[in-house]
């Protein structure tokens, strides 16, 4: 079995339930599955099988398990390639045995999360083989979808990158919008310095040297190198030389990731690779049905 860097540890199921249960509930509707309920005897057993239909890495399980388990506690999935393992195409990625009722009323809820999760894995997955070879660790920002950063964070880790803030109580990011309304990066350093406490990281964006010279001078523990080119970039490393994180941002793609490792930076944050990271096409097939 290939893995990315190693499956990342499961996230509690108290905090993937209420998702993955509310997912259910807009699905069923008011009714349940009527189509379901028409079509296929009460008593009708099947098996399927998860499977991929294009290369990738897989993220989301514990979401899909759980969708066919709220439905149905007796459906049994069997896993063959956890969060984290690269796939290729045709793989069998889980086997799903149970009642046919309670598989196909899960089956579009599980394939939702599994194939979405999937995604952001894989596209972070490129990013950090793009950047092979060099220091820079590859992570996600807030730009996640409303209700599911804990899941995509998660799959960004399954993926092989690391997590940023996961939301605004567990770090200081001062950016441009702080800058413009504190007076200035001296003063917004300053007023938060006074406010946190011992425990809470001080990052702040920066858009050219200047602002790099007086962040440093101020002691922060990060900095922001936002929207720069590769060469400034590198100024911009050989100038802080090892006295803060320095995590470079701004458009960074595929093409472009190994540039920017280049530079010596010690982070590469993407916001594309859980807002716009294209699904990961996987497929449910059950075995038919004796007539």
């Amino acid at each position: 079995m290939t893995l990315v860097t190693g499956a990342p540890a499961p996230l509690p199921p108290l905090l993937i339930e209420p998702v993955v249960r509310a997912a259910l509930v807009e699905d069923l509707g008011r009714a349940g599955d009527i189509t379901t309920m028409s079509v296929v005897p009460a008593e009708a057993r099947t098996i399927g099988v998860i499977a991929a239909r294009q290369a990738g890495v897989v993220a989301g399980l514990d979401c899909a398990t759980m969708a066919f388990r709220l439905i149905d506690p007796s459906v049994r999935v069997e896993v063959h390639r956890p969060d984290g393992s690269r796939i290729a195409a045709g793989e069998r990625i889980a086997t799903v045995s149970g009642p046919a009722r309670s598989i196909l009323m899960a089956e579009r809820v599980a394939l939702n999360f599994l194939c979405h999760l999937s995604g952001v894995a894989t596209a972070t997955a490129s990013l950090v083989e793009a950047v092979k070879g060099h220091r820079a660790r590859i992570t996600c920002t807030r730009k996640t979808t409303p209700g599911l950063r804990a899941l995509e964070k998660q799959a960004v880790r399954a993926g092989g990158g690391v997590s940023h803030r996961f939301g605004l109580d567990d770090g200081v990011l001062i950016k441009d919008n702080h800058i413009s309304v504190a007076g200035g990066i001296g003063p917004a350093i300053e007023r938060a310095r006074r406010a946190i406490g011992h425990m809470v990281k001080l990052e702040v964006e920066v858009e050219n040297l200047a602002q790099l010279k007086v962040s440093l001078a101020a002691g922060v523990d990060a900095v922001l190198l936002d929207n720069m080119a590769p060469p400034l970039l590198a100024e911009a490393v050989a100038m802080i030389a090892g006295r803060a994180i320095s995590e470079a941002s701004g458009r960074i793609t595929r093409e472009t990731a190994a540039v920017v490792a280049a530079t010596g930076v010690d982070v590469i944050s993407a916001g594309w690779i859980t807002h716009s990271a294209p699904a990961l096409d996987l497929g449910l097939d059950l075995e038919p049905t004796p007539a």
